[in-house]
């Protein structure tokens, strides 16, 4: 009998969805880990994290991100969705301008405003699944935001 840890099916915590920049990978990593999550999340790398999911630019990405979600759930099991975006985001600025990520409070609450759009999404996709987002500082501290949905 194969030992269930390295099955490729199974029951885990959650699916993190987080960017490609290299500059954020170990913090997301790190915070997974800090949750108690290492070893049971599977994960969706893609530029942006929720951003593309719902930015007018990426709008060509969109069947691969739910694809991806949709396939975590049906062979992993997941409970929920943790989103995390991050600041000084490449993807961000291409999808809505300098002008969205240039000042600390402007740039929150694009991230907010997709996150939630996101949220909204997951809720008439998939309404059993949770979704936690925030976002991810330079040095790996994360704010979570509440009430998305």
């Amino acid at each position: 009998m194969p030992d269930p840890s390295v099955l490729a099916e199974g029951e885990y915590e959650a699916m993190l969805v987080s960017c490609i920049d290299p500059r954020f990978i170990e913090h997301c990593a790190g915070y997974m880990a800090g949750r108690g999550l290492n070893g049971h999340y599977s994960q969706l790398m893609i530029a942006g994290a929720g951003l593309a999911a719902v930015a007018p630019e990426f709008r060509t990405w969109r069947a691969a991100f739910w694809d991806n979600v949709g396939t975590s759930l049906r062979l992993h099991h997941i409970k929920k969705l943790i989103v995390l975006d991050h600041r000084d985001c490449g993807a961000a600025k291409l999808a809505y301008g300098e002008a969205s990520i240039a000042d600390p409070r402007v740039e929150t609450e694009t991230h907010r405003r997709v996150l939630a759009a996101l949220a909204q999404q997951l809720s008439w996709r998939l309404p059993s699944l949770e979704i936690e987002a925030g976002l991810m500082e330079p040095d790996g501290a994360v704010h979570m935001f509440n009430r998305l949905r």
